[in-house]
């Protein structure tokens, strides 16, 4: 009898199941699903080049991300790159960008910034590739004048003037207030002198060009390194050619000839003055090799910055994405 009810039961289901309407039974579909191939791909929108070629005919051709997702991945290396290609230079507002000859944006690792470090005057360097003002008594002049009085120097010389004093280099000149003060004042004199013999009196009546002109990015560390060296001894004509740096050396020199007037005898032997002109030529290297190599420096660490902005970026993007799909 227990085995009679169940099968009684499975009869009538499927009796009932035979009488009902023919519209409500549909076959299985052998195909996806059109809402999810209408989903997956989308109608094609004018001037969307990406959804144009997709053939919804085909069931094979969809995504399993939401429209317009495409994986982190891919997302955070197009960022990437768009970071590292974005390398031209900005035309900041009233300042032109920096352009080579050829009228094309200079690289980062080829741009001579006027401040290194946002500080360091570096107004006569001049970018790879680019044309720089045609040197001549006026514009030497208000370069020099630049470089001799910007607020940096006095910095650097208050330093130095200090570092004096405490090392008691000239014993003539005393210690404590008074001896800082007597630094100070005859540094000054010794670098202004310096920077107006060597950048614009002697380049003007030889006509000789002492600006810096970077070997930059492309060369060995070690040809670079000996082109930067060399520019103690070769400077450039004004038509281009070389020529020995008569102008920068000789400004070295006639500075150390004219200190004799204000500083003590005791200072003022060739011992001394051939010492203060060897740290002067010293001065020049470091600083011509920090013009030098300061671009790469900044681009690498400029790149690096952009590139990680735009990861954080492309990565906000996604998460916004992904919840706005959830909800």
């Amino acid at each position: 009898m227990q085995f009679f009810v169940p099968l009684t039961i499975f009869c009538a289901a499927v009796c009932a199941s035979a009488q009902l309407p023919a519209q409500l039974s549909t076959p299985l579909p052998d195909t996806p699903s059109q809402l999810l191939l209408a989903a997956a791909n989308p109608p094609a929108v004018a001037g969307d080049s990406s959804s144009s070629s997709l053939d919804s005919s085909d069931p094979f051709l969809y995504s399993f991300y939401p429209p317009g997702y495409s994986p982190q991945s891919s997302r955070q290396d197009s960022a990437a790159q768009t970071a590292k290609d974005s390398d031209k230079p900005q035309a900041k507002p009233g300042k032109p960008a920096a352009l080579d000859a050829n009228g094309n944006p200079i690289p980062l690792e080829r741009q001579q910034p006027q401040r290194i470090l946002g500080f360091m005057p570096n107004f006569r360097s001049v970018s790879a590739g680019s044309t720089p003002p045609p040197p001549g008594w006026k514009y030497n002049f208000k370069v020099a004048t630049h470089q001799a009085l910007d607020y940096s120097s006095f910095i650097f010389l208050g330093l130095t003037s200090l570092t004096a004093e405490g090392l008691d280099q000239h014993p003539a000149l005393g210690k404590g207030v008074g001896g800082f003060y007597a630094y100070t004042w005859r540094g000054f004199l010794d670098k202004t002198d310096n920077t107006y013999l060597s950048a614009w009196l002697l380049p003007s009546l030889l006509h000789e060009d002492t600006r810096f002109y970077p070997l930059g990015h492309g060369h060995n560390i070690a040809v670079r390194e000996l082109y930067v060296i060399s520019r103690q001894a070769v400077a450039r004509t004004y038509g281009g050619s070389q020529t020995p740096n008569i102008a920068g050396l000789g400004g070295k020199v006639l500075t150390q000839v004219i200190s004799r007037y204000y500083y003590p005898s005791s200072a003022t032997d060739f011992d001394s003055l051939a010492t203060k002109f060897g740290y002067s030529v010293m001065r020049d290297v470091i600083f011509s090799n920090i013009r030098e190599f300061y671009p790469d420096i900044a681009a690498h660490y400029i790149r690096n910055h952009r590139e990680k902005v735009a990861r954080l970026a492309a990565s906000d993007a996604a998460e916004t994405e992904s919840h706005s799909s959830i909800r």
